[in-house]
């Protein structure tokens, strides 16, 4: 999910955390004690919310793919994870494709 202003999680004196989504974060508190696999798990579940946003649709596989690429990336689970050939293959098909059509031919 894209941290945007309305979706920002907040710290324990109430200001904007622009590390993590309000989903996850309040209150200077992860709002979940779970591992990385567990959140990637929970959050695949919203593929549906979140194909709502794009234009064309990806897959529940193809939304693991990504989330395992980037949620290594945040702080709060920033280490080695291992990621199988197919899942980063999903992933870098489902950018691609999204990057591909917000090209614009003239």
């Amino acid at each position: 999910m894209p941290l945007t202003e309305d979706v920002l999680g907040t710290n324990a004196d109430g200001s904007k955390n622009e590390d993590y989504c309000m989903y996850c974060y309040k209150d200077g508190k992860f709002l979940q004690d779970c591992t990385m696999e567990e959140m990637i798990e929970h959050c695949a579940q919203f593929v549906g919310a979140v194909n709502e946003g794009l234009e064309k649709p990806i897959t529940k596989e193809e939304y693991i793919g990504m989330m395992k690429t980037y949620f290594p990336q945040l702080k709060r689970w920033r280490k080695t994870l291992i990621v199988s050939n197919d899942e980063a293959m999903n992933a870098k098909a489902a950018i691609k494709r999204e990057e591909s059509d917000k090209q614009i031919v003239l």
